[in-house]
């Protein structure tokens, strides 16, 4: 099923040794209590960090960052420091031991609840136990945290695309016409 995000998912093992793994299977799977998930390959660097700490971040991506996105996909940890190549910020979560990617507009801090080994991926289940927002985001005068705003990258069948313009919004097309 497709869109689906171009996340950054930061880990890290209790050695602290940090890496990024680039996820297009995650999203929501409850909003009370906020839960998430993320699919990795047994066989991937970030796979045995998710395992040993449970811990990890999931940092949305922008269209800015695109190459970043790509390139930490398609590169293993165990070669490189993808924070050092990609130039990208590795900052201090609030709640987890995994970093944040600074340049990331939102930051979905996770704790591993269950993991299930499913084929191809295991799926690892988690609590949201924090979210930091980039306050550039934030509209002054209503309060609300415009994440569209972003240019949020997305991933289609082999491919990295904004999102374009807004065309509704939740509800409209039942609003009654004032």
């Amino acid at each position: 099923m497709h869109p689906v995000p171009a996340a950054m998912v930061t880990v890290a093992d209790k050695a602290g040794h940090t890496n990024i793994i680039t996820i297009a299977w995650t999203g929501t799977i409850c909003s009370d209590p906020p839960m998430t998930y993320v699919s990795v390959k047994p066989e991937r660097y970030s796979h045995h960090m998710l395992e040993e700490t449970g811990e990890f971040v999931i940092n949305l991506t922008t269209q800015d960052m695109a190459y970043a996105t790509d390139w930490c996909g398609v590169r293993s940890g165990r070669d490189y420091n993808k924070f050092e190549e990609m130039h990208l910020t590795p900052g201090k979560a609030s709640v987890v031991n995994a970093p944040i990617i600074e340049e990331s507009p939102l930051c979905i801090e996770c704790r591993v609840k269950e993991i299930l080994s499913l084929g191809s991926h295991d799926m690892f289940i988690a609590d949201v136990v924090n979210v930091k927002a980039d306050d550039k985001y934030l509209n002054t005068e209503t309060g609300k945290f415009e994440l569209a705003q972003s240019n949020l990258l997305v991933y289609v069948h082999g491919g990295y695309y904004g999102m374009g313009p807004k065309i509704g919004k939740f509800g409209w097309s039942v609003e009654k016409k004032k």
